[in-house]
């Protein structure tokens, strides 16, 4: 008989490295660290449509991703979003990986908040 065993998928393999919060504890969370960063990690045109109060915006997919992150203090907690959490698990890993020590990310990303603040 094979073996059966359930392997996991490379999203599921990332984000199981990574402090992912479900929506309503990444708001209250962030709410409770005043000093926090809020990090949009979607397009210009994304971020302009909707985006939670006080975000700030880094798309990942532009050019000069990492060097915007790199001008960022990595001893600062950060709270960083997209639209479903594969742009903003990338940069979590990203950032984790450069050396910053308080990184979260929105499990399920904004579709997963039904109002945004």
């Amino acid at each position: 008989m094979e073996n059966q065993e359930c392997k996991m998928g490379r999203w599921q393999l990332i984000k199981q490295e990574l402090n992912n919060l479900p929506p309503q504890d990444f708001l209250e969370s962030y709410q409770r660290h005043p000093d926090a960063v809020l990090i949009d990690v979607r397009t210009a045109d994304e971020y302009r449509a909707n985006h939670l109060d006080g975000a700030i915006n880094i798309d990942y997919l532009a050019e000069g991703f990492w060097d915007k992150m790199e001008q960022l203090d990595p001893k600062q907690t950060y709270f960083v979003y997209c639209r479903s959490e594969r742009r903003s698990l990338r940069a979590c890993r990203l950032m984790q990986n450069g050396g910053f020590e308080k990184v979260f990310n929105l499990s399920g990303g904004l579709k997963s908040i039904d109002v945004l603040i």
